[in-house]
Protein backbone atom coordinates (compact mmCIF):
# COMPACT_ATOMS: atom_id res chain seq x y z
CA UNK A 1 0.00 0.00 0.00
CA UNK A 2 1.26 3.47 -1.00
CA UNK A 3 -0.31 6.97 -0.96
CA UNK A 4 -1.68 7.90 -4.60
CA UNK A 5 -2.56 10.95 -4.77
CA UNK A 6 -6.22 11.24 -6.87
CA UNK A 7 -7.97 13.81 -8.74
CA UNK A 8 -11.55 15.62 -7.95
CA UNK A 9 -12.56 16.06 -11.04
CA UNK A 10 -13.35 19.34 -12.42
CA UNK A 11 -16.99 19.80 -13.10
CA UNK A 12 -18.00 21.05 -16.18
CA UNK A 13 -20.47 23.59 -14.28
CA UNK A 14 -17.68 24.74 -12.14
CA UNK A 15 -16.02 25.32 -15.04
CA UNK A 16 -18.39 27.43 -16.42
CA UNK A 17 -18.93 29.38 -13.09
CA UNK A 18 -15.83 31.28 -13.87
CA UNK A 19 -16.22 34.89 -14.93
CA UNK A 20 -16.30 35.29 -18.57
CA UNK A 21 -13.33 36.90 -20.60
CA UNK A 22 -13.30 38.65 -23.85
CA UNK A 23 -12.19 36.37 -27.15
CA UNK A 24 -8.05 36.07 -27.34
CA UNK A 25 -6.79 34.86 -30.64
CA UNK A 26 -3.72 32.02 -29.94
CA UNK A 27 -0.80 34.67 -30.80
CA UNK A 28 -2.39 36.74 -28.09
CA UNK A 29 -2.65 34.24 -25.22
CA UNK A 30 0.12 35.02 -22.65
CA UNK A 31 3.05 32.11 -21.91
CA UNK A 32 2.49 31.14 -18.44
CA UNK A 33 5.83 31.49 -16.48
CA UNK A 34 7.64 28.36 -15.73
CA UNK A 35 6.63 27.19 -12.44
CA UNK A 36 9.72 27.09 -9.56
CA UNK A 37 7.69 25.55 -6.80
CA UNK A 38 5.11 23.50 -6.40
CA UNK A 39 1.54 24.84 -7.16
CA UNK A 40 -1.16 25.06 -4.75
CA UNK A 41 -3.07 21.52 -3.80
CA UNK A 42 -6.55 20.83 -5.36
CA UNK A 43 -6.97 17.37 -4.70
CA UNK A 44 -7.90 14.91 -2.25
CA UNK A 45 -5.54 12.48 -0.33
CA UNK A 46 -6.66 9.22 -0.20
CA UNK A 47 -4.94 5.71 0.62
CA UNK A 48 -5.08 3.17 -2.31
CA UNK A 49 -3.53 0.56 -3.29
CA UNK A 50 -0.75 0.74 -6.10
CA UNK A 51 -2.01 -1.11 -9.83
CA UNK A 52 -1.72 -4.60 -9.47
CA UNK A 53 -1.92 -7.39 -12.25
CA UNK A 54 -5.10 -8.43 -11.93
CA UNK A 55 -6.40 -6.15 -14.69
CA UNK A 56 -3.94 -7.87 -16.93
CA UNK A 57 -5.18 -11.16 -17.28
CA UNK A 58 -4.13 -13.19 -20.27
CA UNK A 59 -2.77 -10.63 -21.99
CA UNK A 60 -0.02 -10.71 -19.25
CA UNK A 61 0.37 -14.61 -19.42
CA UNK A 62 2.93 -13.92 -22.21
CA UNK A 63 6.29 -13.48 -21.35
CA UNK A 64 8.01 -10.50 -22.75
CA UNK A 65 10.75 -10.08 -25.10
CA UNK A 66 14.07 -10.68 -23.46
CA UNK A 67 16.03 -7.73 -23.86
CA UNK A 68 19.32 -6.89 -25.73
CA UNK A 69 22.54 -6.70 -22.99
CA UNK A 70 22.05 -2.70 -22.12
CA UNK A 71 18.40 -2.53 -23.69
CA UNK A 72 15.04 -1.75 -21.48
CA UNK A 73 11.50 -1.51 -23.09
CA UNK A 74 10.66 1.58 -23.86
CA UNK A 75 6.95 1.80 -21.99
CA UNK A 76 5.58 4.06 -24.33
CA UNK A 77 6.54 2.10 -27.73
CA UNK A 78 8.04 -1.28 -25.70
CA UNK A 79 10.92 -0.88 -28.57
CA UNK A 80 14.36 -1.23 -27.03
CA UNK A 81 16.18 1.79 -25.92
CA UNK A 82 19.48 2.22 -23.27
CA UNK A 83 18.95 1.10 -20.49
CA UNK A 84 19.96 4.83 -18.66
CA UNK A 85 16.54 5.71 -20.12
CA UNK A 86 14.90 3.16 -18.23
CA UNK A 87 13.22 5.66 -15.16
CA UNK A 88 13.23 8.89 -17.86
CA UNK A 89 10.51 11.01 -17.62
CA UNK A 90 8.60 11.36 -21.02
CA UNK A 91 7.52 14.79 -21.96
CA UNK A 92 4.44 15.88 -23.77
CA UNK A 93 4.90 18.86 -26.54
CA UNK A 94 1.78 20.58 -27.73
CA UNK A 95 2.31 21.38 -31.20
CA UNK A 96 0.54 23.11 -33.53
CA UNK A 97 -1.03 21.52 -36.77
CA UNK A 98 -2.26 24.73 -38.82
CA UNK A 99 -1.49 24.34 -42.31
CA UNK A 100 0.54 27.79 -41.99
CA UNK A 101 2.72 26.26 -39.24
CA UNK A 102 4.16 23.70 -41.50
CA UNK A 103 6.08 21.73 -41.81
CA UNK A 104 6.27 20.16 -38.33
CA UNK A 105 9.61 19.35 -37.30
CA UNK A 106 10.62 16.09 -35.39
CA UNK A 107 7.32 14.70 -34.89
CA UNK A 108 8.34 11.16 -36.91
CA UNK A 109 10.77 10.49 -33.90
CA UNK A 110 8.39 11.11 -30.90
CA UNK A 111 6.89 7.82 -29.78
CA UNK A 112 3.30 8.80 -29.33
CA UNK A 113 1.07 11.29 -31.34
CA UNK A 114 -2.21 12.80 -29.43
CA UNK A 115 -4.44 14.27 -31.93
CA UNK A 116 -8.08 16.21 -31.22
CA UNK A 117 -9.79 19.25 -31.31
CA UNK A 118 -8.35 22.06 -30.21
CA UNK A 119 -11.26 24.75 -30.78
CA UNK A 120 -14.85 24.03 -31.94
CA UNK A 121 -13.93 27.43 -34.32
CA UNK A 122 -11.90 27.24 -37.66
CA UNK A 123 -13.63 23.73 -38.34
CA UNK A 124 -12.29 22.13 -35.61
CA UNK A 125 -8.85 22.65 -36.18
CA UNK A 126 -6.87 19.82 -34.33
CA UNK A 127 -3.84 20.06 -32.82
CA UNK A 128 -1.11 17.52 -31.65
CA UNK A 129 0.73 16.68 -28.31
CA UNK A 130 3.77 14.52 -28.65
CA UNK A 131 5.26 12.15 -26.24
CA UNK A 132 8.92 11.50 -26.26
CA UNK A 133 10.86 9.93 -23.55
CA UNK A 134 14.27 10.19 -24.80
CA UNK A 135 14.26 13.66 -24.90
CA UNK A 136 17.92 14.30 -24.70
CA UNK A 137 17.84 13.16 -28.41
CA UNK A 138 15.77 15.88 -29.53
CA UNK A 139 17.00 18.32 -32.52
CA UNK A 140 14.75 20.29 -33.01
CA UNK A 141 11.12 19.91 -32.23
CA UNK A 142 7.68 21.80 -33.07
CA UNK A 143 6.09 24.71 -33.24
CA UNK A 144 4.95 25.08 -29.74
CA UNK A 145 1.93 26.24 -28.72
CA UNK A 146 -0.41 26.78 -26.30
CA UNK A 147 -2.32 24.18 -24.22
CA UNK A 148 -6.05 22.68 -23.19
CA UNK A 149 -7.97 21.40 -19.88
CA UNK A 150 -7.75 17.85 -22.42
CA UNK A 151 -4.59 17.92 -22.43
CA UNK A 152 -3.95 18.78 -19.11
CA UNK A 153 -5.77 15.82 -17.81
CA UNK A 154 -4.43 13.30 -20.08
CA UNK A 155 -0.82 13.94 -19.85
CA UNK A 156 -0.45 13.53 -16.25
CA UNK A 157 -0.77 9.82 -16.69
CA UNK A 158 2.13 9.56 -18.28
CA UNK A 159 3.70 10.97 -15.82
CA UNK A 160 5.12 13.48 -18.10
CA UNK A 161 6.07 17.07 -18.05
CA UNK A 162 4.10 19.33 -20.64
CA UNK A 163 5.89 21.54 -22.69
CA UNK A 164 3.71 24.47 -24.47
CA UNK A 165 2.98 27.97 -24.49
CA UNK A 166 0.53 29.65 -22.56
CA UNK A 167 -3.31 28.90 -23.02
CA UNK A 168 -6.62 30.31 -22.11
CA UNK A 169 -7.36 31.15 -18.47
CA UNK A 170 -9.88 27.61 -18.62
CA UNK A 171 -6.74 25.86 -17.53
CA UNK A 172 -6.03 27.63 -14.40
CA UNK A 173 -7.68 25.28 -12.45
CA UNK A 174 -5.79 22.39 -13.55
CA UNK A 175 -2.54 23.85 -13.23
CA UNK A 176 -3.17 24.07 -9.07
CA UNK A 177 -2.71 20.48 -9.52
CA UNK A 178 0.59 19.05 -7.45
CA UNK A 179 1.24 16.64 -10.37
CA UNK A 180 0.96 19.04 -12.82
CA UNK A 181 4.79 20.00 -14.11
CA UNK A 182 4.96 22.32 -17.30
CA UNK A 183 7.26 24.12 -19.27
CA UNK A 184 5.52 26.95 -20.77
CA UNK A 185 7.30 29.78 -23.19
CA UNK A 186 10.45 28.83 -22.57
CA UNK A 187 12.19 27.21 -25.37
CA UNK A 188 14.11 28.23 -28.69
CA UNK A 189 12.74 31.14 -31.19
CA UNK A 190 13.57 29.62 -34.96
CA UNK A 191 13.66 32.46 -37.79
CA UNK A 192 11.71 30.04 -40.33
CA UNK A 193 10.15 33.75 -41.94
CA UNK A 194 6.63 32.83 -40.11
CA UNK A 195 4.49 35.31 -38.14
CA UNK A 196 6.20 34.83 -34.35
CA UNK A 197 3.40 32.70 -33.09
CA UNK A 198 5.03 30.01 -35.34
CA UNK A 199 8.39 30.55 -34.40
CA UNK A 200 8.71 28.81 -30.80
CA UNK A 201 10.91 25.16 -31.31
CA UNK A 202 12.34 22.69 -28.43
CA UNK A 203 16.48 22.75 -29.54
CA UNK A 204 19.37 20.99 -28.02
CA UNK A 205 19.71 22.31 -24.46
CA UNK A 206 16.18 23.98 -23.68
CA UNK A 207 15.10 20.95 -21.85
CA UNK A 208 17.99 20.55 -19.87
CA UNK A 209 18.12 24.77 -18.87
CA UNK A 210 14.06 23.91 -18.01
CA UNK A 211 14.48 21.28 -15.85
CA UNK A 212 17.43 23.01 -14.10
CA UNK A 213 15.40 26.22 -13.44
CA UNK A 214 12.43 24.47 -12.01
CA UNK A 215 13.92 21.24 -10.02
CA UNK A 216 11.84 18.98 -11.59
CA UNK A 217 12.88 15.48 -11.82
CA UNK A 218 14.01 14.09 -14.76
CA UNK A 219 13.11 10.52 -13.44
CA UNK A 220 9.83 9.09 -12.61
CA UNK A 221 8.26 10.23 -9.31
CA UNK A 222 5.30 9.69 -6.76
CA UNK A 223 2.37 10.37 -9.60
CA UNK A 224 3.99 7.67 -12.00
CA UNK A 225 0.70 4.54 -11.53
CA UNK A 226 2.75 2.23 -13.79
CA UNK A 227 2.47 1.59 -17.34
CA UNK A 228 0.06 1.36 -19.84
CA UNK A 229 0.37 -1.21 -22.39
CA UNK A 230 0.90 -4.86 -22.32
CA UNK A 231 3.04 -5.50 -25.48
CA UNK A 232 3.20 -8.01 -27.70
CA UNK A 233 6.49 -10.46 -28.24
CA UNK A 234 8.00 -9.47 -31.36
CA UNK A 235 8.02 -13.00 -32.39
CA UNK A 236 3.78 -12.93 -31.56
CA UNK A 237 2.32 -9.74 -32.46
CA UNK A 238 -1.34 -9.76 -32.06
CA UNK A 239 -2.86 -9.69 -35.63
CA UNK A 240 -6.42 -9.27 -34.28
CA UNK A 241 -7.71 -12.41 -36.27
CA UNK A 242 -8.17 -13.87 -33.16
CA UNK A 243 -11.75 -11.56 -32.53
CA UNK A 244 -14.37 -12.97 -35.09
CA UNK A 245 -15.65 -9.17 -34.87
CA UNK A 246 -12.37 -7.70 -36.69
CA UNK A 247 -12.42 -5.70 -39.84
CA UNK A 248 -9.88 -5.01 -42.66
CA UNK A 249 -8.65 -1.80 -42.62
CA UNK A 250 -6.16 -0.70 -45.25
CA UNK A 251 -7.22 2.94 -44.74
CA UNK A 252 -8.91 5.10 -41.88
CA UNK A 253 -10.38 8.69 -42.52
CA UNK A 254 -10.85 10.80 -39.54
CA UNK A 255 -14.06 13.18 -38.85
CA UNK A 256 -11.40 16.61 -38.31
CA UNK A 257 -12.96 19.19 -40.65
CA UNK A 258 -10.29 20.95 -41.04
CA UNK A 259 -7.25 18.95 -41.69
CA UNK A 260 -9.39 15.68 -43.39
CA UNK A 261 -6.80 13.50 -41.84
CA UNK A 262 -6.76 9.93 -43.05
CA UNK A 263 -3.75 6.55 -42.27
CA UNK A 264 -3.13 4.37 -45.06
CA UNK A 265 -1.62 0.83 -44.09
CA UNK A 266 1.86 0.44 -46.00
CA UNK A 267 1.55 -3.77 -45.71
CA UNK A 268 5.40 -3.93 -46.91
CA UNK A 269 6.36 -1.14 -43.87
CA UNK A 270 3.55 -3.07 -41.45
CA UNK A 271 2.68 1.17 -40.29
CA UNK A 272 0.14 3.27 -41.21
CA UNK A 273 1.23 6.48 -43.02
CA UNK A 274 -0.59 9.88 -42.20
CA UNK A 275 -1.65 12.45 -44.55
CA UNK A 276 -3.62 15.36 -44.27
CA UNK A 277 -4.39 18.54 -45.94
CA UNK A 278 -4.45 16.24 -49.13
CA UNK A 279 -0.74 15.54 -48.65
CA UNK A 280 1.79 13.13 -46.88
CA UNK A 281 2.75 14.74 -43.25
CA UNK A 282 6.26 14.74 -43.63
CA UNK A 283 8.74 15.83 -40.78
CA UNK A 284 11.34 18.50 -41.89
CA UNK A 285 13.67 17.81 -39.53
CA UNK A 286 14.12 13.96 -40.31
CA UNK A 287 14.70 14.34 -43.76
CA UNK A 288 11.09 15.08 -44.97
CA UNK A 289 9.96 11.04 -43.64
CA UNK A 290 6.74 10.61 -43.90
CA UNK A 291 4.94 10.17 -40.36
CA UNK A 292 3.81 6.75 -39.31
CA UNK A 293 2.27 4.58 -36.64
CA UNK A 294 2.09 0.67 -35.75
CA UNK A 295 -0.61 1.18 -33.97
CA UNK A 296 -3.66 3.35 -33.86
CA UNK A 297 -5.96 3.79 -30.75
CA UNK A 298 -9.54 5.83 -31.14
CA UNK A 299 -11.43 6.96 -28.54
CA UNK A 300 -15.33 7.65 -28.11
CA UNK A 301 -15.35 11.17 -25.58
CA UNK A 302 -17.86 13.02 -24.76
CA UNK A 303 -17.07 17.18 -25.66
CA UNK A 304 -18.48 19.85 -24.52
CA UNK A 305 -18.07 23.64 -25.39
CA UNK A 306 -16.68 26.39 -22.25
CA UNK A 307 -17.73 29.55 -24.01
CA UNK A 308 -18.98 31.18 -27.59
CA UNK A 309 -15.09 31.60 -28.31
CA UNK A 310 -14.44 27.79 -29.41
CA UNK A 311 -12.83 26.76 -26.37
CA UNK A 312 -13.82 23.30 -25.32
CA UNK A 313 -12.77 19.88 -23.03
CA UNK A 314 -13.12 16.38 -23.39
CA UNK A 315 -13.89 14.06 -21.03
CA UNK A 316 -10.86 11.26 -21.26
CA UNK A 317 -11.63 10.15 -17.66
CA UNK A 318 -14.69 8.00 -18.54
CA UNK A 319 -15.40 4.10 -18.03
CA UNK A 320 -16.59 1.62 -20.82
CA UNK A 321 -16.50 3.47 -23.64
CA UNK A 322 -16.65 3.09 -27.44
CA UNK A 323 -12.70 2.55 -29.04
CA UNK A 324 -11.09 1.09 -31.86
CA UNK A 325 -7.58 -0.55 -32.00
CA UNK A 326 -5.99 -0.66 -35.35
CA UNK A 327 -2.74 -2.51 -36.34
CA UNK A 328 -1.31 -5.08 -39.16
CA UNK A 329 -4.18 -4.08 -41.44
CA UNK A 330 -6.96 -5.02 -39.26
CA UNK A 331 -9.35 -3.40 -36.73
CA UNK A 332 -11.25 -4.10 -33.59
CA UNK A 333 -13.92 -2.60 -32.10
CA UNK A 334 -12.81 -2.27 -28.33
CA UNK A 335 -13.57 -0.42 -25.13
CA UNK A 336 -11.69 1.96 -23.21
CA UNK A 337 -11.58 3.23 -19.56
CA UNK A 338 -9.76 5.78 -17.43
CA UNK A 339 -10.87 6.61 -13.51
CA UNK A 340 -8.92 9.99 -12.97
CA UNK A 341 -5.80 12.46 -14.53
CA UNK A 342 -3.52 9.56 -12.98
CA UNK A 343 -4.53 6.92 -14.00
CA UNK A 344 -3.17 5.14 -17.63
CA UNK A 345 -6.05 4.60 -19.90
CA UNK A 346 -6.61 1.45 -20.47
CA UNK A 347 -8.08 -0.75 -23.56
CA UNK A 348 -9.85 -3.81 -23.29
CA UNK A 349 -11.31 -6.49 -25.79
CA UNK A 350 -14.45 -8.14 -26.01
CA UNK A 351 -13.49 -10.54 -22.92
CA UNK A 352 -13.04 -7.78 -20.55
CA UNK A 353 -9.22 -8.64 -21.13
CA UNK A 354 -5.97 -6.08 -21.52
CA UNK A 355 -5.59 -6.24 -25.62
CA UNK A 356 -2.14 -6.77 -26.58
CA UNK A 357 0.31 -3.86 -28.02
CA UNK A 358 2.18 -4.25 -30.73
CA UNK A 359 5.62 -2.77 -30.08
CA UNK A 360 6.08 0.38 -32.14
CA UNK A 361 4.99 4.00 -32.17
CA UNK A 362 1.03 4.84 -31.50
CA UNK A 363 -1.47 7.93 -32.66
CA UNK A 364 -4.17 8.20 -30.45
CA UNK A 365 -7.52 10.26 -31.34
CA UNK A 366 -9.99 11.32 -29.85
CA UNK A 367 -13.53 11.67 -31.57
CA UNK A 368 -16.80 13.28 -29.87
CA UNK A 369 -19.62 10.95 -29.90
CA UNK A 370 -21.67 13.16 -32.60
CA UNK A 371 -19.13 12.34 -35.56
CA UNK A 372 -18.31 8.99 -34.47
CA UNK A 373 -19.94 7.56 -37.08
CA UNK A 374 -18.30 9.47 -39.59
CA UNK A 375 -14.88 7.94 -39.01
CA UNK A 376 -14.67 5.87 -41.74
CA UNK A 377 -12.36 2.49 -42.42
CA UNK A 378 -11.88 1.21 -45.59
Amino acid sequence: MKKRYLLTMLLLSGVLAFSACGKKDEAEEPAAEVQTEQPAMVITEETVQQPVAEDQTAAAAEEPDTPPEGMVANQLTGEWIDESLKDQRPIAVMVDDEKKALPHYGISTSDIVYEMVNSTQNEGVTRFMVMVKDWGSIKQLGSIRSTRPTNLQIFPEWNAVLCHDGGPFWNDNFYKNVFVERFSGTFSRVDNGKAREFTEYILPGDLEKNFKNTGFSTTYNEYYMGDHYVFARRDNPNMLTQYSSSIDCKKISLPFHHNNPWLEYDEAEGVYKYFQYNQPEVDAGNGNKQISFKNIFIQNARMEQLDDHGYMMYYPSESDRDGWYITNGKAYACKWSKQNDLDPTKFYDENGELIRVNVGKSYIALIKPEEWSNIVIE
